[in-house]
């Protein structure tokens, strides 16, 4: 069964645009994602539609952030993407006669909401500015790491 990885490639294209300082192409996202610059453009009219991107057209266009990383959550970008399904368990079939498919189906249901509620929940507390400043942590514990190694002459 494949993934839905939309929402995993879309912070990851978010978060390499707040480090560009010009228009990223739905054409580099592509390259970058492995994908079709088309597939892009569909996902990222969302997000402009939401006002969280905007597109620059002509030489030397593409697409911008419009909003500051801490105005935007992954819930926001979960449901400009059409809130895709989160997990891929679904029911054998809706209106079983089987008491045991019926007992199956409620505890499922059950559970499911309340793990969709939590991830909701979740996504609404994590900001992409929180993102960010992740990045940032792993790239000054690289550069105290680099810093390390050469003070030992440690070659790799």
């Amino acid at each position: 069964m494949s993934r839905d990885s939309r929402l995993s490639d879309v912070l990851h294209i978010l978060l390499h645009m707040a480090y560009e300082r010009a228009p990223v192409t739905s054409e580099a996202m592509a390259r970058s994602l492995n994908t079709n610059s088309v597939v892009v453009r569909r996902i990222m009219a969302g997000l402009r539609d939401r006002g969280y991107v905007r597109s620059e057209k002509g030489h030397g266009g593409g697409w911008v952030l419009s909003r500051d990383l801490s105005e935007i959550t992954l819930l926001d970008i979960y449901l400009a993407l059409g809130s895709p399904a989160l997990v891929s368990f679904g029911r054998r079939s809706e209106a079983p006669d089987c008491l045991v498919e019926q007992a199956v189906n409620s505890n499922l249901d059950k559970t499911l909401q309340e793990a969709q509620l939590l991830m909701m929940t979740r996504f609404g507390e994590i900001t992409l500015a929180k993102l960010h400043a992740d990045v940032q942590a792993g790239i000054a514990d690289r550069r105290h790491l680099a810093k390390l190694e050469a003070a030992h002459g440690s070659t790799s």
